[in-house]
């Protein structure tokens, strides 16, 4: 852990982090995600209303065990309206299939970007393809897993086995999204590190959904469940966008480890010093004041030379 933690390398990370712009890039992600999950949520209830298996909305407020406004305002958005043609027209197909697109030509540039590849753009069209159809068995399987494994709002069982389909979807994600400039090998620190902290994440995401479903749609009413969507989507994404950072440096790091360049111990031992040594500095230097006592704050008054002695 001192190794891996070590300063060094703990800024490097950073430094990728900053150099593909991560937050920026969780946003656009997660808002991709929204845009293209949106609709194709309210198509999957379609064809759920047709089979009469209900619609997604119902599964996702027994997933979450939602009530009140919360589970009012995700089923105002996702459930198809009572006694509408659930048809699926042309133009609805295309605006789907252009914004799963979209979001997959965001996650392109994400790794282009990580691995400082060309960007390929609208030529990688036919592996963005794939992946969409990729993704939909993903979340198909993750689904049928909680649908399932279904043991409370928590489903730790769920989690635990959707974890390596996570790890595999993100390394074959990778692979395909890059166009096969990316070796499989190379994604395994990242789908890793992705698979663990996507599964800790769920199940905060069970713990803060509901209070933040719930706050947002009785400020906002059902708008509130797209607003709490795109925040959940937005951690989820900057999950990723993390996981790629740190494992394009793990890669990297242990490329350099084959090599026979790993830093020696007192080298790693001498930057833990000097981040010690820095952090107490700063720590005396921005240090409040010693508090004489019996006095509620502030510094202490300088006392004044003693009263001299009155003559008799």
């Amino acid at each position: 852990m001192t190794f891996w933690l070590r300063p060094a390398f703990t800024l490097r990370v950073v430094k990728r982090f900053q150099r593909i712009v991560g937050f920026d890039r969780a946003m656009a992600l997660a808002s991709s995600a929204l845009a293209a999950l949106i609709p194709l949520a309210i198509l999957c209830g379609t064809f759920f209303v047709l089979l009469g298996r209900g619609n997604v909305a119902d599964h996702i407020v027994q997933r979450y065990g939602l009530t009140g406004g919360g589970a009012e305002a995700l089923a105002e958005v996702l459930s198809p309206p009572a006694g509408a043609d659930v048809g699926v027209d042309v133009l609805g197909s295309a605006f789907l299939v252009i914004s799963l697109l979209s979001f997959s030509r965001a996650m392109q540039r994400m790794f282009e970007q990580a691995w400082e590849l060309r960007p390929l753009s609208v030529r990688n069209t036919p592996n963005g393809l794939r992946w969409i159809l990729g993704l939909i068995v993903y979340a198909a399987a993750v689904g049928w897993l909680h649908a399932v494994l279904d043991r409370g709002r928590h489903d730790l069982a769920a989690v635990l086995l959707a974890a390596p389909l996570t790890g595999a979807f993100l390394i074959w994600g990778g692979w395909i999204l890059s166009a096969r400039r990316i070796a499989p090998a190379d994604l395994v620190p990242f789908g890793v590190i992705a698979a663990v902290l996507t599964a800790l994440y769920s199940v905060a995401a069970a713990v803060y959904l509901p209070r933040l479903l719930n706050s947002y749609a009785n400020r906002y009413g059902s708008v509130g469940a797209v607003f709490a969507a795109l925040s959940t989507l937005f951690g989820a994404m900057v999950v990723v966008v993390g996981s790629v950072a740190v494992g394009r440096e793990v890669r990297d790091e242990l490329r350099r480890v084959r090599r026979g360049e790993r830093p020696p111990e007192d080298e790693v031992r001498r930057q833990w010093q000097e981040l010690v040594d820095e952090l107490r500095s700063r720590w005396r230097t921005t240090a409040p004041h010693r508090r004489r006592p019996g006095r509620p704050g502030g510094p202490p008054r300088e006392q004044g030379p003693p009263p001299r002695e009155r003559d008799p």
